[in-house]
């Protein structure tokens, strides 16, 4: 009985977190981020959430109106707001960590810089369309 229950609760924390993810790739769609793919870490022992969703823009400004999106995004749908957030102060890689999923994103520099995507090679990766 026990792992039927826990069986049930790792399907529900799944279902969560892939809505999450569809509504944080729709507040980066909402600000034309470009790139937008989510790593999913659930098959990685080493992963510290469920999803990683990654995008990038051309400038610090709309990099900040991508982070601002998905907040709102987030709080329409979930009431939440990050459990944490860095990277405002010059918006150059921002991080919100919703706890099972954690968005990141980067100036195009940046992005192409760090090989971000590279780092999670082991991860499956989904595609999205920018708006």
């Amino acid at each position: 009985m026990l792992r039927n229950k826990q069986l049930k609760e790792t399907s529900n924390n799944l279902e969560e977190s892939k809505r999450i993810t569809e509504v944080i790739v729709l507040g980066m769609q909402e600000k034309k981020a470009k790139d937008i793919v989510s790593l999913d870490l659930r098959n990685i022992s080493s992963s510290v959430s469920d999803f990683f969703v990654v995008c990038h823009a051309d400038s610090s400004t709309q990099v900040k109106a991508i982070a601002d999106s998905v907040e709102d995004e987030m709080y329409k749908a979930f009431g939440e707001e990050p459990w944490h957030k860095e990277g405002f102060q010059n918006s150059e890689w921002i991080l919100l960590d919703f706890v099972s999923v954690v968005v990141h994103i980067f100036r195009t520099e940046k992005r192409e810089h760090y090989g971000f995507e590279d780092l999670w090679g082991d991860a499956e990766v989904a595609t999205y369309q920018s708006a």
